[in-house]
């Protein structure tokens, strides 16, 4: 390890339970609804895997950090997730640097580190004695970093980093699927959102057409104006229009100058 804590190049090593982890990962976002459960269902695989590995419990957050979104937190247990966010409002510690330097991130020991002194002041007096940083390959858009945690000094070895790392390349792939997914999942979203407004606003122009014998452009000037004189959105005039309507009033809609 050198001075700042960060690690030399480790080769991912291939392990027997990888097939595992991409079809159990995969399997999760199927299942699950958004991406907060993904994220709480990768944390929960990773602690299963790392503590396997490790020997010992290992506590497992992860933090997404997506362009123009607030970050997202999720762990595999609510202890892991207060030790992430300590991490984060000290802005110090072996996950913020992965993410940095896009490789893993050791503090060995908080007894003996002198890298983030209040960081591991704090993950002592949680019992945490030893963590880890990996962050995750995500693409241009979106950073992402699991923090391990361990109870003890010297867990995390070069194998079990070599696992960890391993974990995070399966689980980074995984993401961007989840990722990619909900971002079309939105963007269908917002065009429906968009032709129901449009449907409302037609509907609208019509009523003032046939109230008003004008033309289609005429019927949208009117909503234009109404809307800016009530200083209320199109679509909300365009639906008061309807209701308006099939509420059965006889008022005639006619135009404002």
């Amino acid at each position: 390890m050198t001075e700042s804590g960060t690690l030399p190049t480790i080769r991912l090593m291939e392990t027997t339970g990888s097939a595992e982890h991409i079809r159990s990962l995969h399997e999760l976002v199927v299942g699950s609804s958004d991406i907060h459960g993904i994220l709480n269902g990768v944390t929960g695989f990773a602690c299963d895997a790392m503590s396997k590995v490790a020997g010992e419990n290992i506590d497992c957050a992860l933090t997404l950090r997506r362009r123009k979104r607030t970050a997202t937190v999720a762990g595999s247990s609510e202890r892991a997730v207060q030790l992430d966010m300590i991490e984060q409002g000290l802005g110090e510690g072996p996950c913020l640097e992965a993410l940095d330097v896009g490789h893993p991130v050791l503090l060995a020991d908080v007894a003996t580190d002198t890298n983030w002194p209040l960081y591991s002041a704090a993950l002592a007096a949680e019992g945490i004695h030893s963590a880890l940083g990996v962050p995750m390959d995500l693409g241009e858009t979106s950073q992402a970093v699991i923090n391990f945690f361990a109870p003890t000094a010297g867990t995390f070895t070069e194998a079990v980093i070599a696992e960890a790392a391993a974990f995070a390349d399966v689980a980074g792939s995984t993401l961007r699927l989840a990722i990619r997914i909900e971002t079309v999942e939105q963007l269908n979203a917002d065009l429906k959102t968009a032709m129901s407004s449009r449907t409302v606003i037609d509907l609208a122009c019509g009523v003032i057409m046939a109230q008003n014998r004008c033309s289609q452009d005429e019927a949208f000037e009117f909503l234009t104006k109404a809307s800016s004189h009530r200083n209320k959105k199109l679509h909300a005039v365009a639906s008061d229009i309807i209701a308006h309507l099939t509420g059965g009033s006889d008022n005639h809609l006619r135009f404002e100058d």
